[in-house]
Order: C-alpha cells, then structure tokens, then sequence
C-alpha cells in the first residue's frame, strides 16, 4: 500500500468522524417542516382597546347647538329624514323671513307672507292688525339690520315627521305710531329700536313644500 493510498483512507475516515458528530449535535430533519416565521409575526402586536370613529362630528350641527344635546339629536334626525337639509342655510333663511314677516305685519299687509305662517299665527296677527286700525293707528317702520341670530332649540317627531326650529333675534328698527291726526305717540323716527324675538318654524321633512312655516312668535 502506497503512501497516497493511505493519506486517502485516513482523509475519508476523517470525514466520516466529523459526519457523525454533526448528525449528534444537529439531529435529523424528518417528516413535513414548518415554514420560517415571517418577519412580521416576530413583533409585538399592540392590543387596539378603542373603537375608530369615522366622520367625526357634524360641524353644521354643533356650530349651532351643543354637541350630544337634545338639539344636536333632533338635528341629526333631521337630516336623516332629508339628506338635503342644513342648518346653516336655514337659518340664512330665517334671517331673510324674520325681516320680511316683520315688516309686512307692520305694515299691515299679510298676503304676500300667507305662505310662511301658519294658521293660528296668521290669524294672531291679522287680529293685531285690525285692532290697530280699528284704534285708527299707523305703523311706520324701517329694518336696519340684524344684531344676533341663534338656533334656541330643536325637536323632531318620528311619527309625524314634523321638524321645529325656535330661533332668538335680536334686530334693529327704526318704529313709529302715529294716530288719526299724524301725531306720535309712540317710537321715535330718529331712535333705533332693539327687537327681540323668539319664532319657531315647523316642516314636514321630506315634503315637497320647501317652506318653513312661523307656528309660535315669542320673546
């Protein structure tokens, strides 16, 4: 036996050796294998305890009433019932209808704001007017401009559908009476005058008629 034949053999018993020692400290993989674990389900997941909110709250709303009020629900409701209503443009449009309902009452003439009132409003202020006449008083009256607006209260009734709004003015005016012979006797036609109100408009949400109706007048 050569010598390259013998530094074979012990080479190969070698490899052998470090064979079997290998399988000793490593063991043998057998059977089906898990997969590796992936990157992500090594970190810690953090524990939501909170729900997540989409939205937020309604700003026509709660830049108008307290937010969770009785108002802020009846709002809400309202606008369930019809997706087109808002509470901001309403109130633009009790703006314009405080001055044109006011002034058409001081003047005395309420056909051209029929439509805005209801029946017992109509009927209350008709009275007014014919008592006034009757005492052979005249009204002379001039709207200078809105000094506060705000939504008072809100209620929605489920069942009829029927939606109020009690809205506070604060406008100014200048007022006048005068009597038979054309003398003051009440008002100043060079004082401003300061008018509080407190109106309520109805509507059925969701009906066809656009108009609000004054139901109640206040202070």
């Amino acid at each position: 036996m050569n010598g390259t034949l013998i530094q074979l053999l012990v080479l190969a018993g070698i490899a052998i050796f470090l064979i079997l020692k290998l399988r000793a400290v490593l063991g043998t993989r057998e059977g089906f294998e898990k997969p590796p674990i992936p990157l992500e389900e090594l970190r810690p997941r953090v524990r939501r305890d909170f729900e997540v909110i989409e939205g937020g709250p309604d700003r026509d709303i709660t830049d108008h009433v307290p937010e969770g009020s009785e108002s802020a629900l009846a709002l809400a409701e309202m606008k369930r019932a019809e997706p087109s209503f808002a509470v901001t443009p309403f109130l633009d449009g009790a703006r314009g209808a405080y001055e044109m309902i006011l002034m058409a009452f001081e003047r005395g003439d309420l056909v051209a704001i029929q439509d805005f009132l209801s029946d017992e409003v109509e009927g209350s202020f008709a009275d007014a007017i014919v008592a006034r006449e009757k005492d052979g008083l005249t009204v002379e009256a001039n709207f200078i401009g809105m000094k506060e607006l705000a939504l008072h209260e809100a209620t929605f009734n489920r069942d009829t559908s029927i939606a109020e709004i009690a809205v506070k003015f604060v406008g100014e005016q200048t007022y006048v009476v005068r009597n038979k012979a054309g003398e003051v006797v009440e008002g100043n036609p060079r004082e401003i005058k300061r008018q509080r109100d407190l109106w309520t408009f109805a509507r059925r949400m969701g009906s066809d008629d656009p108009n609000w109706q004054l139901v109640a007048t206040g202070d």
